[in-house]
């Protein structure tokens, strides 16, 4: 077996600071800059190793960064890798994201709407300054990420 490490070209991200919010949400920030709020409640839920985390607010709200920075920790048993963070999507979706999705998923209203299930007025308002509902949020992230793959694919 060698010693060496193979290197991928992919940087593992780096958690420069992180701090709980309400419920089970986390405001990461990596090395490269980027900030998002997380809600990692749902994977707490499907972990049997989290469930002390999950209705344990001061508990939850007691991690730190760890010394590689590449995790939150709670203790010596319990972390959320840098990584994981990372790929959860932010719950923060505004009305820029909202118009740049549409942009790049080359979309009228009217498609929009119809990719969505929603109504033209609805996309009109989206597009404007009316908050976006978690549902629209993640199904506008899906449909750019599936026009992402077939492109790739392509």
């Amino acid at each position: 077996m060698s010693d060496e490490i193979l290197d991928t070209g992919i940087d593992l991200p780096r958690i420069a600071s992180a701090e709980p919010l309400d419920g089970r949400k986390v405001r990461v920030t990596f090395d490269d800059g980027e900030t998002k709020v997380v809600d990692i409640a749902p994977a707490l839920a499907n972990r049997r190793i989290y469930m002390p985390l999950r209705d344990d607010d001061e508990l939850f709200r007691s991690f730190k960064v760890n010394e590689e920075r590449n995790a939150i920790e709670w203790n010596d048993d319990l972390d959320f890798s840098a990584l994981w963070l990372a790929e959860l999507p932010s719950t923060e979706f505004g009305n820029d994201e909202f118009c740049d999705a549409m942009e790049r998923l080359d979309m009228t209203l009217d498609g929009m709407a119809a990719a969505l299930e929603i109504s033209r007025r609805l996309v009109a308002e989206y597009k404007k300054d009316k908050p976006i509902p978690r549902h629209i949020a993640l199904a506008t992230r899906y449909l750019v990420e599936r026009k992402a793959r077939k492109n790739l694919a392509a």
